[in-house]
């Protein structure tokens, strides 16, 4: 138990943030609808409700993903994030399915909706809330890409580099990206409905978040499926080979791989060198190939294999270079 709660401390904090955050704003939009009968209202109950469980789980999985590896599972825990990002997506993909069936039923029968400044009041403090989670996603992007100060491009640098970032703090951007543009839309919708009178634009609100959350269900749910096979990382393939291939020992690569174990990379790597080197100086070479590799930023695991140099430039077809920000 006492491990148990070691690695929470590890697990990913937008995640957390943002279960927190969504937990009360669905409580608050929860109430409102009571109150108020407002479909868009309900609309956003369900996606705040459904963030809320599913980034729970998230921070539970990242951080569980982190246990140091076992004899019985000598590769570690990294894709249970994965795993649990697979999981949580059903909840919202199932709360997506009740927001459009309860859209839809709103734009067939169209009812007028009380309350309006309560609605409108609970869904401004949802947009500045998410807004602000979303941000604290988007510098965590930033800063997993390597821009820590990236000032007012946070959020565009984040959504250019989204699929750089890792599996929790990409779950959490996407869903809160999605959170804040919803509420904004309920805003316009319901704003719509009282000063014309078109009822239905609150039900058609309510499909519109459907299917944004259902997006997000499917682009996290490819992602992570890639993950729990085993993902290569062809960015960092190049960047590795790039500086392997500029060990002045090294003469080919023969084999590397690059595989994304959930948060984390783990590199396999095959070299040929000159087979007059001694085992003593390959040892070295090994040793500064590994420390020089664990430094890359995400790697936490390198096994290094030498072979003899067959005179074949095997490596000729890939673009080794350097990661470039």
């Amino acid at each position: 138990m006492k491990e148990f709660f070691t690695l929470l401390r590890g697990g990913n904090k937008s995640s957390f943030i943002a279960a927190i955050v969504n937990l009360i704003l669905g409580c608050l939009k929860g109430g409102a609808f009571f109150f108020t009968g407002n479909v868009a209202l309900f609309a956003e109950m369900m996606h705040s409700l459904g963030d809320a469980a599913n980034q729970f789980f998230v921070f539970i999985g990242s951080a569980l993903s982190k246990k140091s590896p076992t004899k019985r599972f000598p590769t570690g825990f990294g894709r249970i994030v994965n795993l649990v990002c697979l999981g949580a997506v059903l909840i919202v993909g199932i709360l997506s399915y009740e927001t459009i069936k309860e859209g839809i039923h709103h734009i067939m029968h169209p009812t007028s909706a009380e309350g309006f400044w309560i609605s409108i009041g609970v869904l401004a403090i949802g947009v500045i809330l998410e807004g602000t989670v979303l941000l604290k996603a988007a510098q965590e992007i930033a800063h997993e890409v390597g821009f820590d100060h990236a000032g007012v491009k946070t959020i565009p640098l984040a959504i250019t580099n989204i699929n750089r970032a890792k599996p929790a703090t990409k779950l959490v951007f996407m869903e809160d990206f999605v959170a804040t543009f919803g509420g904004v839309l309920a805003i316009i919708a319901i704003v719509i409905a009282k000063l014309t009178g078109f009822h239905a634009a609150e039900g058609i609100a309510s499909v519109a978040i459907g299917l944004m959350m259902f997006y997000v269900v499917g682009r996290v749910f490819l992602d992570n499926a890639r993950g729990v096979i085993g993902e290569t990382d062809e960015e960092m393939l190049d960047h590795i080979a790039y500086l392997v291939l500029d060990d002045p020992n090294v003469v080919d690569i023969e084999r590397l791989e690059v595989v994304k174990e959930g948060e984390f990379l783990h590199v396999e790597l095959v070299v040929e060198v000159d087979p007059s080197l001694s085992l003593a100086y390959l040892d070295d070479v090994r040793e500064y190939l590994t420390e020089t590799l664990l430094c890359q930023k995400g790697v936490s695991r390198v096994a290094i294999m030498f072979d003899e140099d067959d005179g074949e430039a095997e490596w000729q077809h890939r673009k080794a270079r350097p990661l470039l920000k």
